[in-house]
């Protein structure tokens, strides 16, 4: 009898024992669907505050500007879990925002600046306005794309992302769609300019495609991503370990972080280039970016520079819209003018802010 009660006994045990795993297992799988339910409505949030904001883009610009948005296409994903798959090394599919001035004349010849937006896995936002409202001013043609990886359109092309990589030749194909696509624009007057994530951008462009581009400006670019890594918090640098982008960390693929760094290949400078940063910048640390003027001082090539003090505006010091940060942006739109000859180059700071903030009706 009481060998059969620890039989029982036994078997209860098991069967307990089972179920705990059991339910343990559903529990985990129950937290990983409800983990991937929530990213999909983070997505989902995503692309409504996108479509909210592209609203947002007419409302600040149509007294002086054609606003559009195109989809274009750059080349096959940089990752490609199903090579064999259908479709599986087709072009990835892209926005673009594209910026002409209202009173164009379409048989005289215009120069386009390329505007690449800055930010891990961010977009090209109307935070930029008055930023296109000043280049709109002095009659530029601007071009913007949100690029593999960015915000607003879905899990699919969020993961798309190629930092340093992919991303920058769709931005060079956002450059060759408008060449190709408006007989107005000057090929020969054609610059590029961003901040942050898109200096960086900016610089891999001109790198690689020194005759494509007249002029650049890199501001606060980021210029060295080994050193990044290491400055940068864990939950940062998962990011770029992920498997759907390089898929190892910096001390996993050095060389993979070298090569997506312009500090690392200011050798192939060519293009006439304009260089900002700032002591107190919060984000792309100053020690980047002279790590870039030191290689590019080091190869012998000729840039301007400047380095700000402790400029109030940390990351963004240049972008805000106080007088001191106009004074800045005249000073870049003074020497992409000296390259692009605009139709209506700015005289001084006065006239940026009388053109771009208080346009004449009519």
């Amino acid at each position: 009898m009481k060998k059969h009660i620890l039989i029982l006994l036994s078997l209860l045990i098991g069967q307990s024992g089972f179920a705990q795993e059991k339910s343990k297992a559903s529990l985990e799988d129950q937290v990983s669907k409800m983990a991937k339910q929530i990213e999909a409505m983070q997505h989902d949030f995503d692309q409504v505050t996108k479509g909210i904001d592209d609203l947002d883009w007419y409302n600040k610009l149509s007294d002086v500007a054609f606003v559009d948005k195109v989809i274009i296409t750059g080349p096959p994903p940089a990752v490609i879990k199903n090579p064999t798959g259908q479709g599986a090394k087709n072009p990835v599919r892209f926005s673009a925002y594209v910026f002409i001035p209202s009173k164009i004349d379409i048989n005289k010849k215009y120069p386009l600046l390329v505007l690449p937006h800055g930010g891990v896995h961010s977009n090209f936002t109307s935070t930029y306005a008055h930023i296109i409202r000043e280049l709109i001013a002095q009659e530029y043609v601007v071009v913007a794309a949100d690029y593999r990886g960015s915000t607003g359109y879905g899990a699919g092309f969020y993961r798309q992302i190629d930092y340093g990589g992919l991303e920058v030749e769709d931005v060079k194909s956002s450059r060759d769609y408008m060449i190709q696509n408006y007989d107005f624009l000057d090929k020969n007057r054609v610059g590029i300019l961003g901040w942050s994530h898109g200096g960086m951008i900016t610089l891999l462009n001109i790198f690689d495609h020194p005759e494509d581009y007249a002029v650049a400006y890199a501001g606060v670019p980021v210029s060295d991503l080994v050193a990044r890594m290491g400055y940068k918090s864990q939950s940062y640098r998962d990011a770029y370990s992920a498997d759907y982008h390089i898929g190892k960390s910096a001390d996993e693929n050095v060389a993979e972080y070298r090569k997506r760094s312009p500090a690392w290949n200011a050798e192939k400078l060519k293009t006439p280039l304009l260089i900002h940063t700032n002591t107190n910048d919060e984000d792309v640390n100053s020690l980047e970016v002279e790590h870039l003027i030191k290689s590019l001082k080091a190869e012998g090539k000729k840039f301007e520079y400047e380095i700000y003090k402790d400029i109030p505006g940390g990351h963004t010091f240049d972008r805000i819209d106080n007088y001191g940060a106009k004074e800045i942006r005249f000073k870049v739109y003074n020497f992409l003018a000296g390259y692009l000859k605009p139709n209506k180059k700015f005289k001084d700071v006065k006239e940026l802010i009388q053109s771009s903030y208080f346009p004449k009706k009519g």
